[in-house]
């Protein structure tokens, strides 16, 4: 059994769902969802990411789980997950039509916006301390650095 997510990892975790549960909520855009829940990818692969959100037109993919790529899904990188959340994850959304992929970093204190275009990742931007990530996909959805990573 893989051990738990640190009580830091979970707070990042639930600061950006409530950012974006907040703005999808206002938007009436569609649903925002924090782990554990399974996203079936195919027959033989389903993941749990830390926090995913699927548009309004395609809520038709939510049952029991998600069956089928969220529209953005959002990763808190820890030291045992930054291999498989970087390269892995990374790959397996990208291959299955995750649209917008955001990396969040607390020991960079970055996060990372890909988005996908004809099939492959491209990096939207990186954001620092002081700054606001923004969404391509979703337009108006933007998250304070700070905010994410110290609750400021």
């Amino acid at each position: 059994m893989s051990p738990a997510p640190s009580f830091q990892h979970q707070e990042v975790v639930l600061r950006f769902y409530k950012l974006l549960d907040a703005w999808a909520t206002r938007k009436q855009a569609g649903k925002a969802i924090a782990a554990p829940v399974d996203m079936v990818l195919s027959p033989r692969r389903a993941v749990q990411p830390d926090v995913l959100f699927i548009a309004r037109e395609r809520l038709r993919i939510v049952q029991q789980c998600v069956h089928g790529p969220a529209d953005l899904v959002a990763e808190v990188l820890s030291p045992a997950s930054r291999r498989r959340d970087r390269i892995e994850k990374r790959d397996l959304y990208e291959q299955h039509g995750v649209r917008e992929y955001w990396v969040l970093d607390p020991e960079a204190g970055t996060i990372e916006v890909l988005a996908l275009e004809s099939g492959e990742y491209r990096l939207a931007g990186r954001w620092r301390a002081g700054e606001t990530a923004r969404s391509q996909l979703l337009a108006g959805f933007a998250a304070p650095v700070d905010k994410v990573f110290l609750g400021a």
